[in-house]
């Protein structure tokens, strides 16, 4: 799968969300290793703090569904013109199952598209590289 194909399915994911407070909703599509796509999108509480992004969303499903490693993720913002890249808990959450060259494609409703890397986005991930080293 291409990551056009995958920001896609992370917008169609976008149509799921449970955003009443902030009206802003996000998709995210994760490619695993496998080929096998799991899909999150934000689901808001009254309570900000208990609110869980479309990144994070996307993780839990799959590693519920015992995925441990993730090559690709799209993320979509339907609401915004410009691309909005995770916040730092889904980074770190991200950092945990992706290498550093995994892609990251992140869209929202131009045609503009914002592609990096996993190592781009967590520059510094000094706890991921002592995890591999065990």
């Amino acid at each position: 799968m291409d990551m056009e194909q995958l920001f896609e399915t992370a917008k169609k994911a976008a149509e799921a969300s449970y955003s009443p407070y902030s009206h802003f909703k996000v998709g995210a599509a994760l490619l695993c290793e496998d080929g096998s796509i799991f899909t999150g999108t934000n689901v808001e509480n009254r309570s900000f703090g208990l609110t869980i992004c479309a990144e994070r969303s996307a993780v839990v499903a799959a590693v519920s569904a015992g995925k441990r490693r993730f090559v690709a993720l799209a993320i979509a913002t339907p609401d915004s013109i410009e691309p909005v890249g995770p916040c730092g808990a889904c980074r770190q959450v991200l950092s945990e199952f992706m290498d550093k060259d995994a892609p990251v494609r992140c869209g929202g409703s131009s045609p503009q598209r914002l592609d990096t890397t996993i190592g781009a986005l967590v520059p510094f991930d000094s706890l991921h590289e002592l995890a591999q080293k065990q």
